[in-house]
C-alpha cells in the first residue's frame, strides 16, 4: 500500500481544494518529500493492532496540520525557502488556515466512534492552540533554558502527541490508550527537538538559528553558563557567516559541554519514554519503540566511538 500516494488522492478531492491550485501544488509538493513525520498515525495504529489502512485519513490529518504550521513558522522565522516568498504574506497565512481546517475535517473522518472522534477533534483543536502560543514565544527568543523547555512544550511536542494519539482510535484502541501514546509522543516530540537543535547548531554553513540570532539548546548553554571561552564565544557569534568563525564556535559548544548536555537530555527523554511505552497498554510496542531508538541511534554511536556504554 502506497500510503503517500493515498493521501495525496484523498486530499485533492477535500471539499473548496480540489480546484485551488495553490493549495494542491503545496501539498503534492509537500508530498513528494515524503515526510517521515506524516506516518506517525501508522506506527500507532499498527502499534494497537489496527492496519495501516485504517490510518489513512489521520496521516492526511497530520500531513495538513504540518503544512498548515510550517507556512506560519516560515513566515515568523524569516525562512528564505518559506512558501510567502512566492505567494505573499496573506495568501500564505489564508493557506495556513486553509490546511488547519482541512486536518479537523479529516480527522472527523478518519475516526468511527462517536466519543472517540470527540476526543480526536478537541486534541487538535488544543494543538493548534499550543502551537501558536509556542510559536508567539519562539519568536522572542528563550533567554534562559526553563523559556527553552516552554516553547518546546507548546510548539513542538503537542504536534508529536496528538500524532499518535489520532492513529491509535483510527486503529480502534481505548481512549486510555490512546492517551499513552499522546504522552509518547509529546515526549518524542521533545526529542525530535534536541536532536534537531544538535544537528542544526553544528551544520556548515551556518543554520539560520545562528544567523538570527535565535538560540537552539546548545547555543542558548554556550550563550548562558559560565565557562572559560563563554566571552569569545558571545564575540563569534556576532559575525558566523565566516567559516573559520563558525568552526571555532562549533568546537565552543563541544568543549563547553553544550552538545554533550544535549546528549543527556535526550538520553533522559528516551529512559523516560521506554518507560512509559513498557507500561502502555499495546498489542505491539515494537512500532513505537522503533520511533524512538531511530532518534536516540546516533547518540549511542557518538559515545561507543569514545568507549562510553
Amino acid at each position: 500500500m502506497n500510503i503517500f500516494a493515498q493521501i495525496g488522492q484523498e486530499f485533492s478531492v477535500l471539499p473548496h481544494v480540489a480546484s485551488w491550485g495553490d493549495a494542491q501544488n503545496i501539498f503534492q509538493n509537500t508530498l513528494s518529500g515524503r515526510p517521515k513525520h506524516w506516518l506517525l498515525p501508522v506506527h500507532a495504529c499498527k502499534a494497537v493492532g489496527g492496519e495501516p489502512k485504517q490510518a489513512v485519513l489521520a496521516v492526511l490529518a497530520i500531513a495538513c496540520a504540518h503544512i498548515g504550521i510550517l507556512l506560519v513558522d516560515d513566515m515568523l522565522d524569516a525562512d528564505p525557502r518559506g512558501e510567502y516568498h512566492r505567494l505573499g504574506m496573506a495568501a500564505s497565512a489564508n493557506l495556513s488556515s486553509t490546511f488547519q481546517a482541512a486536518a479537523v475535517y479529516a480527522v472527523a473522518r478518519s475516526i468511527r466512534d462517536d466519543a472517540s472522534k470527540l476526543v480526536a477533534i478537541e486534541s487538535f483543536n488544543e494543538m493548534f492552540l499550543s502551537t501558536s502560543f509556542g510559536q508567539f514565544l519562539d519568536v522572542q527568543s528563550p533567554v534562559n533554558e526553563s523559556a527553552y523547555w516552554k516553547v518546546t512544550q507548546t510548539k513542538s511536542s503537542p504536534f508529536f502527541g496528538v500524532a499518535l494519539q489520532i492513529g491509535a482510535l483510527a486503529g480502534g484502541s481505548s481512549l486510555e490508550t490512546a492517551k499513552q501514546l499522546k504522552q509518547l509522543g509529546c515526549l518524542y516530540g521533545e526529542m525530535i527537538q534536541l536532536h534537531d537543535d544538535m544537528h542544526d547548531s553544528m551544520e556548515i554553513p551556518a543554520n539560520p538559528d545562528w544567523l538570527q540570532g535565535r538560540k537552539p539548546l546548545p547555543i542558548l548553554f554556550a550563550s548562558q553558563v559560565e565557562h572559560p571561552e563563554r566571552e569569545r564565544f558571545l564575540q563569534l557569534s556576532q559575525s558566523i557567516m565566516d567559516l573559520d568563525t563558525l568552526q571555532e564556535a562549533q568546537e565552543i559548544l563541544i568543549h563547553c559541554g553544550a552538545i554533550s548536555y544535549c546528549a543527556d537530555q535526550l538520553i533522559r527523554k528516551h529512559q523516560t519514554a521506554m518507560n512509559l511505552l513498557k507500561h502502555a497498554s499495546l498489542i505491539d510496542p515494537k512500532p513505537v519503540s522503533e520511533l524512538l531508538d531511530e532518534i536516540i541511534a546516533p547518540v549511542h554511536a557518538l559515545l561507543k566511538t569514545v568507549n562510553v556504554d
